[in-house]
């Protein structure tokens, strides 16, 4: 233990020894709730509450990936404005969902460019039509279709479309000289995913976004991941990657068996456990059943 790290710690529970138990909770709950850690290359990831967020630091400018929501973001900010006093210089969503988009607005004024797939913003501005929430969204000013690249510093980054996922609109950004992809909710780390059907969602063509993945980038990339059952589990490698696109093999392969056999929508989602997949936690299952079976018979 370095002495900061030590000094903090022993400042606390020497403190704690004099606080009354909700004291003591006022007193934890003060602590920062998020998590910054450096990866390589000035990229590193932000951690609270939503998506995982990446960022990145050069002498020229910083680069910000995802945002969760406008708390969160403004922690991130805060953060960064200690790091350097450069331009945030893009806020790039890898797809609209709130906790990945919602802290957007928190940007407002500070990022020069907010970038995202077209049918990203198409399903941010939709959502936010929907949910009547138009005046708290920072809507991207610049969209592409396949691909889109531009340097930050002497960092490269570049976005990547790959066909529908998680939703219709889902980027990889891989910040190419560090070489570190963020996936977005491509990748649920051991965890069951929810699988957008209102927003162009496809299992089967995801199970192909996670293939064009594994060969687009090399055996040294690390990926970063939108969420994860473990929480310090938010990064990872290309095996990683094949155990999720085991599980969507998987999970099509079972659902549409049942189908062929006459099963119903009800005795298919009581389904416990897939067939052959040991590695997925947690609640969830249900819903990735459902839209599998939905996409199946074309509902």
């Amino acid at each position: 233990m370095n002495r900061r790290n030590f000094v903090h710690t022993t400042g606390l529970t020497l403190g704690a020894l004099t606080l009354s138990g909700k004291e003591l909770l006022a007193a934890m709950l003060a602590q920062n709730p998020y998590k910054m850690k450096d990866l390589r290359g000035g990229v590193g990831v932000f951690t609270e509450r939503g998506g995982t967020i990446a960022y990145l630091v050069t002498p020229q400018g910083m680069a910000v990936v995802d945002s969760q929501f406008p708390e969160q973001s403004t922690h991130l900010i805060g953060e960064l404005k200690k790091l350097s006093d450069k331009p945030i210089q893009l806020l790039i969503n890898t797809h609209h969902h709130g906790d990945h988009s919602g802290g957007n607005i928190a940007f407002k004024g500070i990022a020069e460019h907010v970038v995202a797939h077209a049918n990203s913003l198409k399903n941010q501005k939709a959502s936010a039509e929907k949910a009547k929430t138009e005046d708290k969204q920072l809507y991207p000013d610049m969209t592409y279709t396949d691909t889109w690249k531009q340097k930050v510093g002497k960092e490269t980054i570049k976005a990547h479309y790959f066909g529908a996922g998680h939703t219709n609109g889902d980027s990889l950004i891989h910040f190419e000289n560090a070489n570190i992809v963020h996936m977005g909710d491509l990748l649920f780390n051991r965890r069951y995913p929810f699988v957008d059907r209102s927003a162009g969602a496809s299992v089967k063509s995801w199970i192909s976004v996670l293939d064009k993945a594994l060969k687009t980038f090399d055996n040294q990339t690390l990926f970063v991941f939108g969420h994860a059952f473990d929480p310090e589990k938010i990064t990872g490698n290309k095996d990683d990657i094949k155990v999720f696109q085991d599980y969507l093999s998987k999970l099509w392969n079972f659902v549409e068996a049942e189908v062929k056999a006459g099963k119903s929508k009800e005795e298919i989602l009581k389904v416990t456990a897939i067939p052959g997949v040991t590695e997925m936690q947690g609640d969830g299952i249900q819903r990735s059943v459902q839209a599998t079976y939905e996409e199946i018979i074309g509902a």
